[in-house]
Formats: structure tokens, sequence, C-alpha cells
């Protein structure tokens, strides 16, 4: 499912030489992903990409230590290996060094981008729109309706460290979502429990509730 917004603007197509266009009619998209899948590449699997954040963390136990994780090395890659499963931070960090890609993650609630590998001279980006329960991608349709294959998700990074005027259309989109509050306040929402119908407030509670009975079935209420 994708949504469309219509805009005039420039991009840089790296699908064409990387020369600069001008589409009279571009609609700036976003693409509602799998819940569990941390997308960093239009067509990248899911399992492969969490094999990869796996494999990095599994080989590398002092940089990614109980610590930094949360809990042991292991255990984590156990975690991280489930399909039910799906990471953050340290994935999409790990993942934009994997792909030799920056990864930029914005944040519908707080309007904040956290820009992965930056500085790193990867020459190329990639944009998640992160709601507060999973990511989707950003990207660009040629038209209302186009096939997915065609859509532009990649984007060239200059020498200054820009993408021109994606970034720009792309935090239009964030505030457009944030206005009309499509993102889920993880810190104040209320769940029940699927299982006993347990309430609890915010993820705090839930990760308690889950941690004591081993219920994992919540459904968001009002």
């Amino acid at each position: 499912m994708r949504n469309y917004s219509q805009h005039v603007w420039f991009f840089r197509d790296s699908r064409h030489g990387g020369r600069e266009r001008r589409c009279a009619k571009s609609y700036p998209i976003r693409q509602q992903l799998p819940i569990q899948c941390c997308w960093v590449r239009h067509g990248q699997g899911q399992t492969q990409s969490k094999g990869a954040a796996a494999a990095t963390v599994l080989s590398d136990p002092t940089t990614y230590s109980e610590a930094i994780l949360g809990k042991p090395n292991q255990e984590y890659v156990e975690w991280i290996s489930n399909p039910d499963k799906w990471g953050g931070a340290i994935e999409l960090a790990i993942l934009s060094d994997h792909y030799g890609r920056e990864i930029a993650a914005y944040d519908i609630q707080t309007k904040r981008c956290d820009l992965y590998g930056q500085g790193k001279g990867y020459i190329e980006r990639v944009m998640l729109l992160y709601d507060g329960l999973h990511y989707d991608a950003l990207g660009l349709a040629p038209f209302p309706g186009a096939p997915e294959e065609v859509d532009q998700t990649i984007f060239s990074v200059d020498k200054n460290g820009n993408i021109g005027s994606a970034s720009r259309l792309a935090e239009r989109v964030v505030e457009e979502a944030h206005r009309a509050r499509k993102f889920t306040d993880t810190g104040n929402f209320t769940l029940r429990c699927g299982v006993c119908q347990k309430g609890a407030v915010g993820q705090a509670e839930a990760v308690e509730h889950a941690k004591a009975t081993g219920h994992t079935n919540f459904q968001e209420y009002s």
C-alpha cells in the first residue's frame, strides 16, 4: 500500500547516469512494509538483512556487548533472527555499513531525522519513515499507480553530504504525517493483552507483562 502527495521537484536518478532531471508531476510515496522488516534497499529481502545484522553482532561481541544490546550477544542473535521480531537503531547502523549506503530515518512523532552512515563517504542514501511501531520506505514514484519497480528509493549524496530537494520533500512528508498524528506514542498508548485481556499503558508496561506471563499478543485500543 502506498500513499501519494503531488509535488514538483528535481532529483538525481542514479539509474540514468546520475543526471539531474525535472519531473513536472513527481509523487513522493510511502511504501508500507511488513512490520518486522528493517528496509534498506528496494527489493532487499528481510531475511538477508536480518542475517547481516545477526552475523555482524555475532562476529564482534566486544563492540556489541550486553550493555549495548540490552541482552547477551548470543541471545540477541537468536532474537533478531526470529522472523516475528524487528529491530531499530542498532540494526540500521549495522545495515548502513553492510550495504555501504546512508540511511535517513525520520521519526513522525518527534520530526527528528537520524542519519546512519554519515561521514563515512557513502555516495547513496535511502530514507525511512518511523511511526513508532515500524519503518516504511520513502521514495519517489513517476505517477500515481506506478509499479513499485519504477520507484526511486535510492538518492545520490553530493560532496557536501546532501541529497538536494529530496530531503526537503521528505521533511514535508514528515510534517504532514505529524500534523495528522499518523504515529503511535509508544510511551502512552493503551494496550490489551490478547491472551488474558489485562490492560497496559505504554510499551514499558507491556514488556513487563510479557516477561512475567510469557504473553506477547497485544492489541492497541482507545
